[in-house]
């Protein structure tokens, strides 16, 4: 009962908070790629990737954290209002949980990135993930994907 109440007012804090948050367009096939690889280093140890399974440590979180490659949960974040939420979450941290504030070290172009990235991340499967969250000499390979998540590395429909 009292973690309930402490989840809804946690909630209905971060509603309000990113209540005046301008929102970009994240179904930019450039905004969602580019978050990738800031998810895998930042996000995926907690919030997992396609492939992986629950660890110890993801399991041992309380509160317990969002699993973004589960459609039902990510669902959620797929709103303009989630999005926000999300979006402040990422700058601002949660307090009292494991979510870290990203907004000292990363700019909000980067950060919505991540949210664009989570919202495509339950369409992703192991091979998609991997391309999109890979980097070379610290940058990203230079990867792209359709509407309907089919990747192609050099613009030519080739289908991995």
């Amino acid at each position: 009962m009292m973690f309930s109440f402490l989840e809804t007012a946690r909630n209905r804090s971060i509603a309000n908070a990113s209540k005046d948050i301008v929102v970009p367009d994240l179904e930019k096939v450039e905004l969602i790629s580019s978050g990738g690889a800031d998810y895998k280093d930042m996000c995926a140890g907690c919030h997992l990737s396609p492939g992986v399974a629950q660890t110890d440590f993801s399991e041992s979180l309380y509160p317990k954290p969002p699993n973004f490659t589960k459609a039902d949960i990510v669902k959620r974040y797929q709103t303009e209002d989630g999005a926000k939420q999300s979006f402040w979450a990422i700058k601002h941290g949660i307090m009292a949980s494991g979510m870290p504030a990203w907004g000292a070290s990363h700019d909000d172009a980067r950060m919505w990135a991540m949210v664009a990235f989570i919202r495509s991340l339950p369409e992703l499967d192991e091979s998609q993930y991997t391309m999109l969250t890979t980097r070379i000499d610290g940058d990203m390979m230079d990867m792209s994907f359709d509407g309907d998540m089919n990747m192609s590395d050099d613009g030519s429909g080739m289908q991995h």
